[in-house]
């Protein structure tokens, strides 16, 4: 068994696929090393001596710096390695024009919507414009589950704080967003929820929301009505007759759009789980499907793995715009740009921002960069987009979702139950954790440290992601977890 793995030749440090003892040789990248103390499952030991200041190696960049001598064989954390991070900096294109060879794409049974697009589920959501209606809308949920019948998937609410007590920026945001989510496909039905005094008015919304189908959308101001759970379980029917009609079809894989995202990652993170998804990606992307990478922060430091990847200069700049963007609402908020990873990151043997960031761009896998979206933004463009979005996993995979993703692939090192708005599928990046937390974990690419090579665990997720499309659930969607969060940065009045 494999112990230790130098990710590219120009490392000069392994990562430890199972703990090993102090003492115990080691042989890795070429050389033999004895290890100076116990090196845990996901952390770094020093292939070489490092000098003092001078750079950490892996992934084939800097991920930090030493702060003191190490000699090979020392373990390498968060006590003797800094970030080499600051703020906002100048990039030049040097564009690579990666080549996806093409290939046909497989089929799989989703739903066609009444305007062409493809839909991986049949749902009823209902939508509150505003925080004072969670309660109602929570009911509304509660009380009408006996309309899931035939060809309808689930009834869903989506609970949320805001809509009222917010100003410019994120008043516009939250109003984009909510938007955007009622648009979803997977959404054969939408009931928006409203109060009556909120700032979000009921015309702010439906200018925001554009042209619709009042046969699928339609709206309940509650002080306007003697009861709303009256009023709201008519309009429920309605929703349930109109999305009835709907059949799953064989539709081409090229129409699926997949966000991804990492969160409670450890140092196998970009390893297994990571570059199974880029392979994913790559193999998507080569069907005329469409990924999503979102997580700007998670970027940072990482941003020489995408930014020659973009497909022409406009794309170059956008992202030059998304990263430096992110920099600046950080540092405006009196934050530096590397205050990250989480305790349970650097537990699971990461440790710098760097390090975290190199692992988490694995999942955009070696496409072409096609696009850059705005926060609420819909893709538009088939190919590999990146999307901007925080680190926060909620939050992102709420992003994710509005910007029409079908399903969101999740990796994590460390485990967690969540589920977004839409089917979210969690993949553990080790064995422990898979076979520990069955209830949360979909799919295991721990299997990737016991010689399973990354081109047949990519395929092997594709094949499961079609699975799911054609309505295979996920964990959460079992559990029932769907929850969703909007992003924020202004006062609250």
């Amino acid at each position: 068994m494999t112990k230790m793995i130098q990710i590219h030749p120009r490392d000069n440090v392994a990562v430890a696929l199972t703990a090993i003892p102090a003492g115990e040789e080691v042989s890795v990248g070429g050389c033999t090393v004895t290890a100076r103390e116990e090196i845990a499952r996901g952390h770094k030991m020093a292939l070489t001596s490092i000098l003092e200041g001078s750079d950490v190696i892996k992934y084939g960049v800097a991920i930090g710096h030493v702060t003191k001598d190490v000699q090979a064989g020392e373990w390498l954390h968060t006590h003797n390695v800094k970030t080499n991070l600051s703020g906002e900096k100048e990039y030049e294109y040097h564009p690579t024009h990666p080549v996806i060879e093409p290939a046909a794409p497989e089929t799989f049974m989703g739903y066609r919507r009444a305007d062409g697009r493809a839909a991986i589920r049949n749902e009823i959501w209902i939508m509150p414009l505003v925080g004072c209606v969670n309660g109602i809308v929570k009911k509304l949920e509660k009380d009408n589950q006996d309309l899931v019948s035939g060809g309808i998937d689930g009834l869903y609410a989506f609970n949320h704080p805001y809509g009222c007590s917010q100003t410019g920026a994120d008043h516009a945001q939250t109003r984009k967003l909510l938007a955007s989510l009622v648009r979803h496909p997977n959404a054969a039905a939408v009931l928006v929820v409203g109060l009556g005094c909120e700032n979000l008015t009921h015309e702010q919304f439906v200018e925001e929301l554009g042209e619709y189908d009042p046969q699928r959308v339609k709206f309940l101001t509650c002080q306007e009505v003697e009861d709303e759970y009256e009023a709201g379980r008519k309009l429920l029917e309605e929703c349930a007759a109109y999305a009835q009609q709907f059949r799953r079809e064989a539709i081409p894989v090229s129409e699926l759009v997949i966000g991804m995202k990492c969160g409670g990652s450890d140092g196998l993170s970009g390893i297994t789980a990571n570059p199974t998804v880029g392979r994913f990606s790559d193999l998507l992307v080569a069907r005329g499907g469409t990924t999503i990478l979102t997580e700007v922060p998670e970027m940072f430091g990482a941003e020489s793995m995408l930014m020659d990847r973009c497909n022409t200069q406009e794309v170059f700049e956008d992202a030059v715009h998304m990263i430096n963007g992110f920099k600046e609402y950080f540092i405006s908020h009196g934050e530096v740009v590397y205050e990250n990873p989480s305790p349970g990151n650097k537990k699971g043997g990461i440790t710098t921002l760097e390090d975290k960031s190199c692992g988490c761009v694995q999942k955009g896998g070696t496409a072409p960069i096609m696009g850059v979206l705005g926060y609420a933004d819909q893709v538009k463009t088939p190919g590999l987009n990146m999307l901007y979005g925080p680190g926060n996993d909620l939050v992102s995979a709420t992003a994710l979702t509005a910007a029409g993703a079908h399903m969101v692939l999740f990796t994590t090192g460390r485990g967690t139950p969540f589920g977004a708005p839409a089917p979210t599928v969690k993949i553990s990046t080790n064995n422990e954790l898979y076979n520990k937390k069955k209830n949360w974990i979909d799919f295991n690419a721990g299997t990737v440290t016991e010689g399973e090579t990354i081109d047949e665990a990519g395929q092997r997720l594709l094949e499961y992601v079609i699975r799911v499309a054609g309505g295979e659930e996920t964990s959460s969607e079992r559990e029932g977890i769907r929850d969703m969060a909007i992003f924020k940065g202004g006062v609250t009045l």
